[in-house]
């Protein structure tokens, strides 16, 4: 069965709210975001539960039944192959990638997702360090951590982002951090959590609090 862009957007947004499925959703973080209204969401939500999508009781949030996270990973699993396609493929940097993705997400041919996949070797992990869902919903997680959450001395590579905002993937470029720089961590500064560290073993950068909150490095 096919779904509407709508549809299919709505049930991705449960499915990265519910932190992959795990918890229930609120209408109100649905709505922001979407941005939309909140009485939009109840209609769609009722909409979605007539098609055994969503598990939806009034006033007290929404999650997804077994076919809509389904449904979920495999529109992460074409977004995140995509994203693949457009960097390896056709040279988008990894911080242009994502609107052309949440478009061409929504193609619904499976054989084209399948022979995508097989044209870019089966990747098992997208531009941002992300997993891509395999065909049948598995998906292969890498041990990583946060930057903020390790210690002085600590060090390992750059695995993933936590935040693929272009704002943000840019700000990295302009740093010279990119997945696979390695990072090791030579000073925390207690005043503010910012972190000093040595990039690839000679550059010397200051990190803030909230960049490291945003940066995965192998663990």
């Amino acid at each position: 069965m096919s779904h509407s862009y709508t549809e299919e957007n709505y049930i991705k947004a449960i499915y990265k709210l519910s932190a992959n499925g795990s918890q229930e959703v609120n209408t109100n973080s649905i709505a922001e975001v979407l941005e939309t209204k909140a009485a939009s969401v109840t209609d769609m939500l009722r909409k979605l539960s007539s098609k055994n999508i969503v598990n939806y009781v009034k006033y007290k949030g929404v999650s997804l039944t077994s076919d809509g996270e389904r449904i979920a990973l495999k529109i992460i699993r074409k977004h995140r192959l995509w994203e693949t396609f457009l960097v390896e493929k056709l040279k988008f940097n990894w911080d242009e990638v994502h609107d052309v993705a949440e478009e061409l997400e929504h193609i619904s041919s499976s054989l084209l997702t399948r022979r995508l996949d097989e044209f870019l070797g089966f990747p098992k992990f997208d531009p941002h360090g992300d997993p891509i869902p395999s065909e049948d919903g598995e998906m292969k997680l890498k041990k990583q951590q946060l930057l903020s959450d390790m210690e002085l001395g600590d060090e390992g590579k750059v695995v993933g982002v936590n935040d693929s905002q272009p704002l943000f993937l840019q700000f990295l470029d302009k740093l010279g951090i990119g997945l696979g720089s390695h990072i090791k961590i030579t000073d925390k500064i207690r005043y503010d959590n910012s972190l000093e560290i040595e990039l690839n073993g000679k550059k010397e950068l200051l990190l803030s609090a909230e960049v490291s909150k945003n940066i995965f490095l192998s663990a």
